[in-house]
Formats: C-alpha cells, structure tokens, sequence
C-alpha cells in the first residue's frame, strides 16, 4: 500500500511528564486505523502532533515528501486545511450557524469559491442523510446528526486524512454503529483514510489495524 504518513521517533513532554518516548509509524492511503490504550498513554497527544495541531519535542512527521516539522506557521496552517480534517467527541460545531455554513467554513478558509463550496457541501449532506437538515443550526439537531455535521466539515476540502478522536464517545448505541459504518462507507465511496482515537473496543475490531499505546510507547 502506498506510504501516506510516516512518524520517526516522536517524543513529547510537558513539564516533568514524558507523554510520547520515541514513537515510529506509518499509515497507508485509504487505511483506517485505530490507536487505542488506557487514558495517559498518549494517544490523543500523538493524535495532535500528526495531525499538526502541536509540536513534538523531537522526532519529524512526513506526509509524502513533505516534512511538517520544517513549515513555517502559514505554510503549516495552510497545508492543514488543504490536507487534513478533524473530528472531534463532542463535534465542536459553530451553533450560531447552520449545518450547511458549519460545513462550509473550511472551504471558505481554503479561498474556494462560495458557489462551489456550497455544492460541495450539499453533495456531502446527502451522502450523509442529511439534506433535510442543512438549514438548522447545532441545537435543533440530534446528537447523532451533529456528528455527522462534523464529519462533512471534516471531509469538505478532500483531505488526504481524518483523524477522530473519540468521535463516538457521546452517542448512544445507535448512533455509535450508524458513526462507524460511515467510516467504512467513506474509505469505500472516497479512498479515504481515518486515524481514530478510541476506546471503543468494537470500532478498534473493525479496523484495518490497531495500535495499541501504553505510558507513550507503542506495545
């Protein structure tokens, strides 16, 4: 399978905790993995620093033959919104705005066209079963339909990968199942590639592969 992330020895301390001693990995293109591990073995700190929302101590993250670690803040901020989205437990979507504008902001942020972003985004809510709610905001929607919002967010700039940290945390059952067969729906309708946080140790079976994380160390 063709290489699309590599991470050589990463390490992250904050104050006197070593959180990451010298993690190497590699994902593919269009695999799904999850990281799994007792809370503090570093998992969604790892999740950050791949995802580029923050800096390892030592250590470089490559995607292709782009090393992050050597962008400036701009060109870093620019090559997140290009390639990668984000998919968080409790959805962190803008209330104010609705379902659709939710979705939209990521493109706006990458200069698309308004018109085309739109479109974009109305594909996407009907792939999701969600056409019917584009003009509600966060609070007139389910908690299942608010992560789904969020995973349209996620998808709208075509990432090369999504990373999902506890994405399924505050979802019942239903919900949770209907969340996971998305993933695969995804990876089978748009070649994509997932990195998930979980504790859920169903949608960890499910998986490509697990990673499994104790005291900052892959076991």
């Amino acid at each position: 399978m063709e290489k699309l992330i590599e991470c050589r020895n990463i390490t992250k301390r904050f104050g006197e905790l070593q959180v990451l001693k010298g993690i190497d990995l590699t994902i593919a293109k269009s695999e799904i993995v999850a990281i799994v591990g007792p809370s503090g073995a570093g998992k969604t700190t790892l999740l950050q620093i791949m995802g580029s929302l923050d800096k390892p101590d030592s250590g470089e993250i490559h995607y292709g033959n782009t090393n992050i670690n050597q962008l400036k803040e701009k060109e870093l901020a620019a090559f997140r919104n290009r390639n990668i989205g984000f998919v968080f437990q409790f959805h962190q979507l803008l209330p104010e705005f609705t379902a659709l504008e939710n979705i939209l902001i990521p493109a706006l942020i990458g200069n698309v066209k308004h018109s085309e972003a739109k479109k974009q985004a109305a594909q996407l809510l009907d792939f999701l079963r969600l056409t019917d709610r584009a003009s509600h905001k966060p609070a007139e929607l389910s908690g299942g339909e608010k992560q789904r919002v969020a995973v349209a967010r996620a998808l709208i700039n075509r990432p090369s990968v999504v990373f999902a940290d506890e994405p399924s945390g505050s979802l019942d059952t239903q919900n949770k199942e209907e969340l996971h067969r998305l993933f695969f729906d995804l990876r089978n309708r748009f070649g994509q590639t997932f990195v998930i946080v979980t504790h859920d140790e169903s949608l960890a079976q499910m998986t490509d592969r697990i990673i499994r994380m104790k005291d900052g160390k892959k076991i």
